[in-house]
């Protein structure tokens, strides 16, 4: 049996079908928060087994966790969120759920496989390089020079403009955002408990995930689903900055893959694994592509010198360690994972609450 927390939502739905149709018994553990969902969303799987009750409940954990042999921990608040008042939302059901669940598992003995999903926004920027000083780390970029729009970051040593590389999992993370920081917490909660246990703990550091029954209308959403919900509601996509921003975007289905394979691969060890397709796009490109694909009269993305404190520049994944380790490679190109989300079906979110991984 294998638990799958979050399992009603965006990426844990595709992941409990696709253990499913791989012949795994799931059971799964949403809270089916109402900010998401004014109920058991449609079209859930009959042959799963669904306990609807928060992560952060003890008695409710304790009881999903019996008898399971392996977890796929997907329940969490996602996003880069309105501000910093959503910071207790973040810590309540990232932080502590995951403490919740593993205690829950420490009661039990659990010493099967452990699958956290994490992000890459644990890395803060990626990976730079400077032709005079080698691999270098810039500093979070000023507000003074997001008002001059100087998006790109500079070497810290010298000033000079800097080469974006593929961020490789021995970077040190260095999370800058409330959502990163409870991501990277999750990593290390998870960790430890395997550090304990002996059991073997994968974190799946997902990249730009985009697809189907992605919340639509909501800042606690992908970049992706708030370009696809604009273009739905008639208007062009707002591209921030200058629309230059590197990124490895990655269709949920691949992902879901990524997680079924960290569950069952022999070879799988211990540690931190990039989800991405080691390619990169810009955010300008991506928004191009939807416009193209989407339904109606033409339109074009429209690119406003606006930004997002929090956000970073370029980031954008080595998938190399996935591939050996996990024998995991995406099987979705860009351009055709976009031309089929420009009109796939997206969740209406319910109600003004945060909505969940998980929901």
């Amino acid at each position: 049996m294998i638990l799958v927390t979050g399992g009603a939502g965006f990426i844990g739905s595709f992941v409990v079908e696709q253990l499913l149709d791989d012949g795994h018994e799931v059971r799964v553990l949403d809270r089916l928060h109402p900010g998401a969902h004014d109920g058991p969303p449609g079209g859930l799987d009959p042959r799963a087994e669904w306990c609807w009750a928060d992560v952060a409940d003890p008695l409710a954990v304790a009881r999903a966790v019996d008898g399971v042999d392996a977890v796929c921990h997907q329940a969490a608040m996602v996003g880069l969120g309105v501000d910093f008042a959503d910071a207790p939302g973040y810590v309540r059901d990232n932080d502590l759920g995951t403490a919740v669940l593993l205690a829950a598992l420490h009661e039990r003995g659990f010493t099967g496989r452990l699958v956290v999903a994490s992000s890459m926004v644990v890395y803060g920027e990626g990976a730079y390089g400077c032709e005079a000083h080698g691999p270098v780390r810039p500093s979070p970029r000023r507000r003074v020079d997001l008002d001059a729009r100087r998006w790109e970051p500079v070497c810290p040593q010298c000033a000079r403009p800097l080469e974006p590389v593929a961020v490789a999992e021995a970077l040190a993370p260095d999370p800058r955002t409330v959502y990163a920081a409870t991501k990277l917490h999750q990593e290390h909660l998870c960790f430890a408990y395997g550090r304990e246990h002996d059991v073997s703990v994968v974190a799946l550091r997902y990249h730009n995930v985009y697809g189907p029954r992605m919340p639509r209308d909501t800042p606690y959403a992908g970049v992706a689903s708030i370009f696809r919900s604009a273009l739905a509601a008639g208007r062009a996509p707002q591209v921030f900055e200058d629309g230059g921003q590197w990124r490895d975007f990655v269709h949920v289905r691949d992902v879901a893959r990524a997680n079924v394979l960290a569950l069952t691969a022999p070879s799988a060890r211990s540690g931190a694994y990039n989800v991405a397709s080691g390619e990169r796009h810009t955010i300008l490109e991506m928004a191009q592509a939807l416009a193209a694909a989407s339904p109606g009269p033409p339109m074009e993305a429209a690119v406003v010198p606006r930004y997002r404190l929090g956000d970073v520049r370029h980031v954008f994944g080595a998938a190399d360690a996935a591939r050996r380790e996990l024998g995991f490679t995406t099987t979705i190109p860009f351009a055709d994972g976009m031309r089929e989300f420009a009109t796939s079906e997206l969740r209406h979110p319910v109600g003004s609450a945060a909505p969940y991984a998980g929901m």
